[in-house]
C-alpha cells in the first residue's frame, strides 16, 4: 500500500454514520454506565493510582499526526513510571507509525479494525477482555469528546480513568465515569494537554478540575526518533537520483498539496503552481508527494508548472519509513496541515505548513524546524472539538486563499539560499 500521509480512507458518508452512532447510541450507553458507576461508588473509596503501577493503557484513536504530537506524553509516562508497561490502543491502520516510532513495545500495542462495524465491535470485545485479564492500573483516553473511547476506558476494567471533560458544554455529553478528568482547553497546544493527562494520574481527588496543573512550555521536541544508518540513507538517496535524475544536481523540495478527507485544509492549487514554478526557475527540484488518490492532482499541477524540475512522487514511498528517508534526502517540505508536517519533525528537514481551518497554536508540529503560515482572518480557525470539525465555509476557505503565493515563495527561496541542504535549521513561527 503506497503511503505518504496520514490515512484518510474513511469516506464522508462512513464518517457521518460513525458520528451518528457515537452521538445517539454513545450518549445512551454513557448515561447507563455513569448511573452504574455512581451506584457502585457508594460502597467504595475514590480510585487512586498506586505508587508502582504495572500496566497503563493509552487510548489514541486519532489520525497519524496526533501520534507524533503525543510523543512527549509517552516520554513523560516512561520517565514517571519506569516500572510500568505502557500499552497503547489505536486503530489498526495507524499501527505502522507507532511501531516505526517505537512508542512502546510491540507486544503492548493493541488495535481496533474499523473497516466494518462487525470488525470494530469484535475487536472492542476482544481488547476489553484482554485488558481485564491483564489488570490495568489506569487508562488514559486521549480523545476529546468521543463516546466510544470513553466507553472503552470503562470496559477495560481500569479503576483510574483519565480523560477530557466538556465541563458545561452542552451537546458533548460523554458521561461522568472518567474519574480523573481535566477540562479540554481550546487555547493550549494539544501536546501540553496530553501532558496534563499524565499529571491527572496522580490527582489526590477523583475530579481535578480545579487543581493547578504544571506550568509547561509547548514541548520543544517530539522526543521520538527513527534510526537510519548513513549507508541506508545514502542508498535511498541514490535510488531517488536514479529514478529521477533531475535530483542529482538540484536541491529537492517536497510539496504536499492534497487535502484528503478535509479538502478545506488545502492551500489553493493555483498558489502551489506559482510557488513550484518559482522554485523550479530558481534551479530547485520539486517532488509532489501524496497517496494514490492525490495522483490526479499531482498530474494537473505538474502540467501547469510545465518544468522538468517538477516530478510526480505520489505513491513513490511504500511506507512511512520510506517517506522519512525521502525527507532526509530533501531540503524543504511545503505542505498543508496534515501527517507529513508532523512526520517531518523526526527528520532534519525544514517545513512550511499552512493552517487555516485549524490553527498551529493548537496543532502545530513540534520542534524548531517549522514555519507556520496563517492568514489570521476573523473566522479562522473554524474546526474545533466542539463542532466535530465541520466547517461553515462551504469550501470557500478564505483563510488559506488569502495567504499569497509570492511571499511564501520568497521565504522558501531565502531558506534554500541561506541554509542549503547541509544546514536545515531556519526561521520558525513566521506568519504570512
Amino acid at each position: 500500500r503506497p503511503c505518504c500521509v496520514q490515512q484518510r480512507d474513511c469516506d464522508p458518508m462512513k464518517l457521518q454514520t460513525q458520528r451518528f452512532i457515537d452521538r445517539w447510541a454513545g450518549q445512551l450507553l454513557c448515561g447507563v454506565v455513569s448511573g452504574w458507576v455512581r451506584f457502585t461508588a457508594l460502597f467504595g473509596a475514590p480510585a487512586r493510582l498506586g505508587k508502582a503501577p504495572k500496566n497503563i493503557l493509552v487510548i489514541l484513536l486519532s489520525e497519524m499526526g496526533s501520534i507524533v504530537l503525543a510523543g512527549p506524553m509517552f516520554a513523560a509516562l516512561r520517565r514517571q513510571y519506569p516500572g510500568a508497561a505502557i500499552h497503547i490502543l489505536q486503530l489498526k491502520k495507524n499501527q505502522e507509525v507507532s511501531k516505526l516510532l517505537s512508542l512502546t513495545e510491540v507486544a503492548h500495542m493493541h488495535t481496533l479494525d474499523d473497516s466494518s462495524g462487525s470488525s470494530l465491535i469484535g475487536d472492542i470485545l476482544t481488547v476489553s477482555l484482554k485488558m481485564r485479564r491483564l489488570g490495568l492500573d489506569a487508562v488514559i483516553d486521549c480523545e476529546l469528546f468521543s463516546r466510544v473511547s470513553a466507553l472503552l476506558s470503562f470496559s477495560t476494567g481500569a479503576a483510574v480513568r483519565v480523560g477530557f471533560t466538556p465541563h458545561t458544554q452542552e451537546g458533548l455529553y460523554r458521561g461522568s465515569f472518567i474519574n480523573h478528568s481535566i477540562p479540554y482547553n481550546p487555547y493550549q497546544h494539544i501536546s501540553k494537554q496530553f501532558l496534563s493527562l499524565v499529571d491527572a494520574l496522580q490527582s489526590p481527588t477523583s475530579m481535578p478540575r480545579n487543581r493547578a496543573g504544571a506550568i509547561r512550555e509547548i514541548p520543544g521536541d517530539p522526543e521520538l526518533s527513527v534510526n537510519f544508518t548513513p549507508e541506508e540513507l545514502a542508498a535511498y538517496r541514490g535510488q531517488v537520483e536514479a529514478d529521477h535524475p533531475v535530483t542529482k544536481t538540484r536541491q529537492l523540495v517536497l510539496v504536499y498539496a492534497g487535502g484528503g478527507i478535509l479538502p478545506e485544509r488545502a492551500w489553493p492549487a493555483s498558489h502551489y503552481v506559482r510557488v513550484v514554478q518559482g522554485l523550479c526557475a530558481a534551479g530547485h527540484a520539486v517532488g509532489l508527494i501524496g497517496l494514490k488518490d492525490d495522483a490526479m492532482l499531482a498530474r494537473d499541477l505538474k502540467a501547469q508548472v510545465g518544468s522538468d524540475g517538477c516530478i510526480d512522487l505520489t505513491g513513490y514511498t511504500k511506507s512511512i519509513r520510506e517517506l522519512l528517508m525521502l525527507m532526509h534526502a530533501s531540503s524543504l517540505l511545503i505542505t498543508n496541515d496534515g501527517g507529513p508536517s508532523h512526520f517531518a519533525t523526526v527528520t532534519p528537514i525544514q517545513t512550511m505548513v499552512f493552517f487555516g481551518p485549524e490553527t498551529g497554536k493548537l496543532y502545530g508540529p513540534l520542534g524548531k524546524r517549522t514555519i507556520i503560515l496563517e492568514s489570521g482572518i476573523a473566522c479562522s480557525p473554524c474546526l474545533t472539538a466542539y463542532n466535530h470539525r465541520l466547517t461553515f465555509c462551504d469550501g470557500d476557505n478564505q483563510c488559506l486563499k488569502r495567504i499569497a503565493p509570492d511571499p511564501v515563495l520568497e521565504q522558501a527561496l531565502a531558506f534554500l539560499r541561506d541554509n542549503g541542504a547541509d544546514n536545515p535549521q531556519g526561521p520558525t513561527g513566521v506568519v504570512v
